[in-house]
C-alpha cells in the first residue's frame, strides 16, 4: 500500500514537472487539460493513500474502506495521466486491490479520536466556515472577491498566513474582519499541527527514555503481552525478549513500572486482568500472551480475560503450585509450565528416573530430542 502511495505521488510530481507528454496509454485521446489536472490530484490521492496505509498498520476498519476506494481512484488517475510512466501505477493499483480484499478481516479496529482531536477538527472547520461565510457576506468590501470559492480561497490563505494579496480588504470593516480570520484561522491551524505532531514527538521521547505511550503501542502488531510481573521468572523472560521481539509488560506495582521504564522496558501500569487495559495494549493484534507471576489466582483471571478478548491467541502460563496447572488450562492457557515440575524432575534425576536427561535437554531447547508429550 505504501509503495502504491509513493508511486502515485512520484507519478503525479513527474507529470506536473514535465507536463503531459505524447504517447503513454492512450496517446492523444485524453485532453491535455485533463491529463494536467490529474497530475495534481494524483499527488493528493497518493498522500491520502499514505494516511490510509498508516491506518491499516493500526488495523483500522475505516482505513481499509478508504484504501478500497482510493486504489481504483489511483488506477483511474494513472489511466487519465496517460504517460509512459503511469502504467506501473495502474498495474500495481489493480494488483493491490484483490490483496486488500483477501485480508479484510484483519482490519476491525474502530477509529477512536481523542477529545483534543475532535475539538481541533471542529475548530479548523469552524474557522473556515466563519471566514468563508463572513468574507462572502462582506464581498463588496474586498477587491476581486465575487464568489464562494473566492471567499474560501481568501480564508484559507489568510488563516495559513500566506496572504498573496490578490484579494485584499478595501474598508475598515473588512480589515477588522480579516484580523479575526487571522487570529481564529491561524490559531486553529497551529492547534491542528500540535495535535498532529505531538504523538510523533511523544513516541520519539518514549523510545529515547524507555517509556511507553499509547502511540507506539498502537503501532505494534504480532507482539507479545507479558501480563503481570513475577520476580522469579519475568526478569529472565524480559532479558530473552530484548533480542528484538516486540513486547508489552502489564504490571500493577507503580514503583516496579517506573523501574522497568528506567531500564527501557515497554511497560504499562494497570491490572493484567482488566479488559480495558488489555485492549489498550492490543490484545486483538498480539501474537501471544505470557503469564508468569507468583500468584496463580491472579494469573488464572488474567488468562481467562485474555482468552475471552481473543479466542485465537496463544497463551502460555506458569503455575507456582503444581495442583493449579489444570486450573490454568481450564482458564484458557494453551501451555502451562510449573516450577514444581522441574523440582520433580530433579528428584527423578537423582533417583535415576527414565527419560529425565532427555526431558532436561528438551527444556533447554534441543529440538532433536523428544517432545514433552512423549513423557
Amino acid at each position: 500500500m505504501i509503495g502504491v502511495a509513493l508511486l502515485s505521488i512520484a507519478t503525479g510530481l513527474v507529470t506536473t514537472a514535465t507536463g503531459p507528454t505524447g504517447g503513454g496509454l492512450f496517446g492523444g485521446l485524453i485532453p491535455r487539460a485533463v491529463r494536467q489536472a490529474t497530475s495534481y490530484t494524483g499527488t493528493i490521492v497518493g498522500f491520502l493513500l499514505l494516511v490510509a496505509a498508516v491506518g491499516l498498520r493500526r488495523g483500522l476498519r475505516a482505513a481499509w474502506y478508504a484504501s478500497a476506494i482510493l486504489l481504483p481512484v489511483t488506477a483511474i488517475h494513472g489511466l487519465l495521466q496517460s504517460t509512459p510512466y503511469s502504467l506501473p501505477l495502474v498495474v500495481f493499483s489493480l494488483l493491490t486491490l484483490p490483496a486488500l480484499f483477501l485480508v479484510r478481516t484483519r482490519f476491525q479496529q474502530p477509529v477512536e479520536l481523542s477529545a483534543a482531536q475532535v475539538a481541533t477538527a471542529a475548530a479548523v472547520v469552524g474557522a473556515q466556515l466563519y471566514g468563508t461565510i463572513g468574507a462572502y457576506a462582506l464581498r463588496t468590501n474586498f477587491s476581486d472577491l465575487n464568489t464562494w470559492f473566492d471567499a474560501f480561497y481568501f480564508t484559507l490563505i489568510t488563516a495559513s498566513t500566506v496572504g498573496y494579496g490578490d484579494i485584499h480588504p478595501t474598508t475598515t470593516v473588512a480589515r477588522a474582519f480579516g484580523m479575526t480570520v487571522i487570529v481564529f484561522g491561524a490559531g486553529s491551524f497551529a492547534a491542528a499541527l500540535g495535535v498532529l505532531f505531538a504523538p510523533i514527538l511523544e513516541n520519539s521521547f518514549a523510545s529515547a527514555l524507555g517509556k511507553s505511550t499509547n502511540t507506539n503501542i498502537n503501532l505494534m502488531e504480532d507482539h507479545l503481552l507479558v501480563l503481570g510481573y513475577g520476580h522469579l521468572l519475568t526478569e529472565s523472560i524480559l532479558d530473552e525478549l530484548d533480542g528484538g521481539t516486540e513486547y508489552v509488560v502489564v504490571a500493577e506495582d507503580s514503583d516496579l513500572v517506573e523501574d522497568l521504564r528506567e531500564a527501557k522496558k515497554t511497560v504499562i501500569h494497570g491490572d493484567p486482568s482488566d479488559e480495558d487495559v488489555l485492549q489498550r495494549v492490543g490484545i486483538d493484534r498480539a501474537k501471544s500472551v505470557l503469564v508468569a507471576t507468583e500468584d496463580d489466582a491472579a494469573d488464572s483471571l488474567a488468562v481467562l480475560t485474555a482468552r475471552q478478548l481473543n479466542p485465537d491467541i496463544r497463551i502460555v502460563a506458569s503455575a507456582t503450585e503444581r495442583e493449579n496447572v489444570r486450573k490454568l488450562r481450564r482458564a484458557g492457557a494453551d501451555i502451562v509450565v510449573s516450577p514444581a515440575l522441574i523440582g520433580r524432575m530433579l528428584v527423578q534425576a537423582a533417583l535415576g528416573g527414565e527419560h529425565v536427561e532427555e526431558l532436561a535437554a528438551q527444556l533447554a531447547g534441543e529440538p532433536s530430542n523428544r517432545t514433552l508429550d512423549d513423557f
